[in-house]
């Protein structure tokens, strides 16, 4: 009798220690509850074998429980508690039987410690498995299975508006194209038609239509824009499966050429860039199955050279983002590539590509750590944490040799992974979502860079390498989203087939640069921005080209959040002139013409005119030197607009009809060149 009771006491035991142990044997949990799991040591139950996205390969033992939702809501199933003491767990979410487990979320390492935690929306009356493992601890821990908190506000909201003339049926350029400095839409209507929608003060567009003598190519793939000549109007390239088509504004922007160029090949990424640093603007196209192509602009003639910065032999280069990663002031480019189909073994590997400063580059990817090998259509660029260097947010079109990682500039020439615990290493939701298109700008102008990708979403930034996605999703088309401000309101909005989803704002501040170059491009491409104030230091470097296929805004955004003042602004050109702009005004676009605010002496002379008197009142004197002759004169104000131009039969300008203020003047001499200075009228 004391035999059997042994017996059965001990069944009893055992039934207790192993109920867990199985999924068909998973213990009910409560919902708001904490459960404990005992140690794995005398666990003899199954280790879960699909592992739902995550990595290392299964466990020799696991844990299994279950609960059945009693309301739709969002449940979270946490290990990250004070009394695990960072116990190193992992945990899958399971739904569906036993027989066909269906994946629903899964997570270790969760914020970057060694505890897990998921978050998942459930459905009335579904059971829902979850299961450990011991991968890599033994160790008995709690958990909790609790009611999500209702989600957050959304972090910005925005207002779908369809404008007339825009058509979808091709990738689209959000950028000034009359020289105003406010954002257009130019849409690829035909191999026949361009259409140019134009933003009017008022907020409001008109569209003119433009005729073309046939483009044999479209912008199916890219598009890109920058003025070619310097002539204030800017190009356009189109990027096609079968090569390139430039269509280049005329000396008033009121008609456009083509210049369907030779080469045929599968078209990616096209940019404006200028990559030997002649003041001139270049076009660069990466090559899907080849080496990339380069145009390079002798002020005449667009001259095509194949290899030499991307020169894989067979391609797979997807999108080409030009910026200063080692802050040496010349533009570097990171190449995000796919490699798939025909491009073989190694044509998925990202690449980095330094710039020597001679014209020529170096593919650095290896020792940066950033050879990552994805299936990368595009990358966000830019600096996530203001600390001065650029990241990069590396994106995925396909999970197939893992999924997004957010790199950190280290400031030493290497990158580290910095994606755990970021909202990239998330399994489900826009953190884990797969896509073509990711791109940095401050939409909500709190002074840290956001993340469009995939999923119709934006990943709001905190700046410190964590990101959340609004919670409501907006309807973005999936790839067509270039962005800019299109109200003029200080407030990135987003271009989206034949829609403008317009950013409602906030009460962040921000404040816009608008460029024109001098002895550098007139876009200021290549151009850094570094703005001071009591948030520290941000960056923006100038770009044509930015995410896979789209072109958003030329013009420099930055949000400042709540601050009210900006201590200084330093530009930084490509021809190394540094100006300097101190203490200008919250929520407004600033011009600035390059050497208008010089640094010094040491990085732009103006020995060879002098403005007087200033302040001035009327008449503003120009003294040059006996070798100048100036013969033209425009004055701008510091929005960009231009006030006033004149031929200068005199040395001197009739300055009476201006209002007081700063102002920007611009002369050009017999030769053509420029030279500019800020005066200030009485």
């Amino acid at each position: 009798m004391k035999k059997t009771l042994s017996f059965l006491l001990f069944l009893f035991c055992a039934a207790t220690a192993i109920a867990q142990g199985t999924c068909n044997t998973a213990v009910t949990v409560a919902i708001n509850s904490t459960t404990n799991a005992p140690s794995f040591t005398n666990e003899t139950g199954t280790p879960p074998t699909t592992l739902c996205g995550l990595s290392n390969g299964a466990a020799a033992k696991g844990k299994w429980y279950k609960f059945t939702a009693t309301e739709n809501n969002s449940i979270v199933v946490s290990t990250v508690l004070p009394q695990n003491n960072n116990a190193d767990t992992r945990l899958i979410v399971y739904s569906g039987t036993c027989f066909a487990l269906t994946c629903v979320a899964s997570n270790d390492d969760f914020g970057g410690a060694n505890t897990s935690q998921v978050t998942f929306p459930v459905t009335t009356g579904t059971t829902y498995t979850i299961a450990f493992d011991n991968r890599y601890s033994s160790a008995g821990f709690d958990f909790t299975v609790n009611v999500a908190a209702p989600p957050a506000p959304d972090r910005l909201s925005f207002t779908s508006q369809p404008v007339t003339g825009i058509t979808g049926s091709y990738n689209n350029c959000v950028v000034d194209m009359n020289g105003d400095y406010l954002d257009d839409i130019v849409s690829a209507v035909s191999t026949t038609q361009m259409a140019i929608s134009y933003q009017q003060a008022n907020g409001s567009f008109t569209t003119t239509a433009f005729p073309l003598t046939n483009t044999v190519v479209l912008p199916s793939w890219s598009i890109a824009a920058g003025d070619l000549d310097d002539n204030g109007y800017n190009d356009l390239v189109y990027g096609s499966g079968s090569g390139v088509t430039i269509l280049k504004a005329n000396a008033t922007g009121t008609a456009y050429t083509t210049d369907r160029k030779p080469q045929s090949y599968l078209v990616q990424r096209t940019n404006f860039v200028d990559l030997n640093n002649d003041g001139r603007l270049d076009i660069y196209a990466c090559d899907d199955n080849a080496p990339n192509r380069s145009y390079i602009n002798d002020g005449t003639t667009l001259n095509h050279i194949q290899g030499g910065i991307g020169s894989f032999p067979t391609g797979g280069n997807y999108a080409s983002l030009w910026s200063d990663f080692d802050n040496d002031g010349d533009v570097d480019m990171h190449m995000s590539k796919c490699g798939q189909g025909g491009s073989g073994p190694g044509g998925n590997i990202n690449e980095l590509y330094q710039n020597n400063g001679n014209g020529t580059y170096t593919n650095i990817a290896a020792a940066a750590n950033m050879a990552d090998p994805e299936q990368t259509w595009s990358s966000a660029v830019g600096d996530f944490n203001n600390d001065g260097w650029m990241d990069v947010v590396v994106g995925v079109n396909s999970a197939s040799n893992g999924g997004t990682n957010v790199k950190r500039n280290n400031g030493n020439g290497t990158f580290t992974s910095v994606t755990t615990g970021s909202g990239y290493d998330a399994t489900t939701g826009p953190g884990a979502g797969l896509g073509r298109e990711y791109v940095a700008h401050d939409f909500d102008n709190d002074g840290f860079l956001d993340v469009l990708g995939s999923s119709s979403n934006i990943m709001f930034g905190n700046g410190a390498f964590q990101f959340v996605p609004n919670p409501n999703t907006y309807g973005f088309f999936a790839n067509d989203r270039p962005v800019g401000d299109l109200n003029n309101d200080g407030f990135l909005d987003i271009q989206s087939g034949t829609n403008v989803f317009f950013n409602n704002g906030n009460s962040n501040k921000w404040i816009k640069f608008n460029l024109q170059g001098v002895q550098s491009n007139l876009n200021g491409i290549g151009a850094r921005i570094e703005i001071y104030g009591s948030w520290g230091k941000q960056i923006r470097d100038v770009h044509s080209g930015s995410g896979f296929q789209n072109m958003s805004t030329i013009n420099a955004h930055f949000g400042i959040g709540a601050a009210t003042t900006i201590d200084q602004v330093i530009i930084r050109w490509p021809s190394g002139i540094v100006d300097v702009i101190n203490n200008p005004l919250p929520n407004q676009s600033l011009l600035v013409i390059e050497g208008s605010s010089p640094l010094g002496n040491a990085s732009f002379s103006n020995s060879d005119f002098s403005l007087y008197p200033i302040p001035t009142k009327n008449i503003l004197n120009i003294n040059t030197s006996d070798s100048i002759t100036m013969v033209s004169g425009k004055i701008y104000n510091l929005e960009g607009k231009l006030i006033l131009a004149s031929e200068m039969r005199s040395s001197s300008i009739n300055v009476e009809t201006l209002t007081s203020g700063t102002y920007i003047i611009l002369l050009t001499d017999e030769n053509g060149k420029e030279y500019s200075q800020k005066f200030v009228k009485e």
